[in-house]
C-alpha cells in the first residue's frame, strides 16, 4: 500500500483538481472541509513545494506573475489512490460500528 497522504496534503490535492493559487488554495480547503481544517500559509507552501518535488503538481506563472498550481496526472492517481484507501478504512469502521451494536448517534 502506498504512503498515507496527511489530511492537510490530501485537502490540497483535492483544491488543485482545479488550478489556484495560494491564497485561494487556502480558502478552497475551507471550504471542502466545511470550516473543520484551517492551513496556514507556512505549512500549505512547504506542502505545495514537497508536492512540485515529487511532481504531483506542477507550478506556473502567468503573465502578471500570479503563481498558479495545478494538479499533474500523477497527483491525480495519488488523490485517487488515497481515496479509495480512505473509503476503505470509512467502510470498515462502519461495519464493525454496526456488527458492534452501532453508536448511540445511529440508535437516535
Amino acid at each position: 500500500m502506498e504512503e498515507a497522504l496527511t489530511d492537510a496534503t490530501y485537502l490540497i490535492l483535492l483544491a488543485l483538481l482545479k488550478p489556484q493559487h495560494g491564497y485561494a488554495i487556502m480558502k478552497q480547503v475551507h471550504e471542502i472541509s466545511q470550516g473543520s481544517f484551517e492551513i496556514g500559509p507556512a505549512t500549505m507552501y512547504t506542502i505545495l513545494k514537497k508536492l512540485t518535488k515529487k511532481e504531483w503538481i506542477i507550478l506556473e506563472e502567468t503573465a502578471d506573475r500570479k503563481k498558479i498550481y495545478l494538479i499533474t496526472p500523477q497527483g491525480r492517481d495519488v488523490l485517487e489512490a488515497d481515496i479509495r484507501r480512505r473509503k476503505l478504512f470509512y467502510d470498515i469502521g462502519a461495519g464493525m460500528m454496526m456488527k458492534m451494536g452501532g453508536s448511540e448517534h445511529e440508535k437516535a
